[in-house]
């Protein structure tokens, strides 16, 4: 233990200006509009999400699907259905889309009915492995 003031850790007045002058002082930054570095765009490309949107995973046919589980969820009543690939391809066949089986799934069971055609079924909400 010392016997030194808690004021010698902080800065002086003076210091504490100079640092306040370094921070607000702009640093190397790219222009808004210049373009990215190629660098930026290959680690992109690279990064396995980067292989098929969220629209092209559910346009897939059940025969193309390597998931055990298929798992879809209602936005409007948070209800969850899980059905094996295996079923799916089962009942729907091999080239059923999944964006198709999915909505089936959800409107099979749906709880929110109120009688008109644009508020009626459930709303998928398709989740990424």
């Amino acid at each position: 233990m010392t016997d030194r003031p808690a004021s010698w850790r902080m800065p002086t007045p003076k210091q504490m200006e100079k640092l306040a002058a370094e921070a607000r002082r702009p640093g190397p930054m790219a222009a808004p509009d210049a373009p990215l570095p190629a660098e930026y765009w290959e680690s992109v490309l690279k990064d396995p999400r980067a292989d098929e949107s969220g629209a092209q995973k559910r346009q897939r046919r059940l025969s193309e699907i390597q998931r055990h589980v298929l798992r879809i969820s209602c936005r409007r009543c948070e209800r969850t259905v899980e059905i094996q690939t295996a079923d799916a391809v089962r009942l729907y066949g091999r080239n059923a889309v999944w964006k198709d089986v999915a909505q089936r799934l959800l409107d099979n069971t749906c709880q929110q009915r109120t009688g008109r055609h644009e508020e009626d079924g459930c709303w998928p909400a398709f989740e990424t492995p």
